[in-house]
């Protein structure tokens, strides 16, 4: 954990000092930060120091939630495409989520520690609303990139393809692995994020490079980023 999360923060170091900053580099560090984020609160959370694991695990679960509009919006504009009401509603969602896990004390109750991966104790109501709006925008995302892609320059298309691969990076390994093991369900956010690393690397090595090469139109600088 502790790895994955200085290896995050260095890819989005690198790509502040790197690229120039834009709206779509401006995405691409916000999710680094944010993976990282979630990484260094499970080690906070194990590692045993004197702040309540409950603060750890709202944040991190504050971290992941963003995670899915903001990629959303980086596909629409990679795609040289206005965000319109999909992005908008994206974020909508995130932020009754966000509210959710932030606020209300009996969101997150417990945790378990295991040596790969983290298991959260959530309420039961939210569960499959929860895992419906992540794997939701997941999927969308990668319906997105897939459709997309194909239409497109060869820059823009090699980064859409980029960021499906961080999708499906996401998707495949973390499906597998719950089907296989029921036990694992209440760790999905830690061993999903355990393979975003495919997804950070994908963003560092290829989405922000591509992305320089592409000229923004005027749709991508009049949508105002929510940070």
């Amino acid at each position: 954990m502790l790895a994955t999360f200085a290896l995050e923060i260095t890819f989005a170091a690198y790509v502040l000092w790197r690229y120039k900053f834009t709206p779509i580099t401006r995405l691409i560090v916000a999710l680094l930060v944010l993976l990282a984020t979630f990484q260094g609160t499970e080690f906070l959370l194990c590692g045993g120091l004197a702040v309540s694991g409950g603060t750890w695990s709202r944040v991190g679960y504050a971290a992941i939630t963003l995670l899915p509009p903001l990629g959303i919006h980086l596909a629409y504009l990679l795609a040289n495409k206005k965000p319109g009401a999909v992005v908008a509603f994206a974020y909508v969602t995130c932020a009754a989520f966000f509210g959710y896990f932030v606020f209300v004390t009996q969101a997150i109750s417990g945790h378990t520690c295991y040596a790969n991966y983290v298991t959260f104790d959530t309420s039961d109501g939210s569960t499959i609303p929860y895992t419906l709006y992540y794997y939701g925008w997941l999927f969308i995302g990668t319906f997105l990139t897939f459709k997309w892609a194909p239409l497109l320059d060869k820059h823009r298309k090699a980064a859409l393809y980029a960021l499906m691969a961080g999708y499906l990076a996401l998707l495949i390994p973390t499906t597998t692995v719950t089907i296989l093991w029921d036990e694992s369900m209440a760790g999905i956010p830690s061993i999903m994020c355990g393979f975003a690393i495919i997804l950070a690397g994908l963003l560092t090595l290829k989405v922000a490079p591509e992305s320089i090469k592409l000229r923004h139109n005027s749709h991508s600088l009049r949508f105002k980023l929510p940070f």
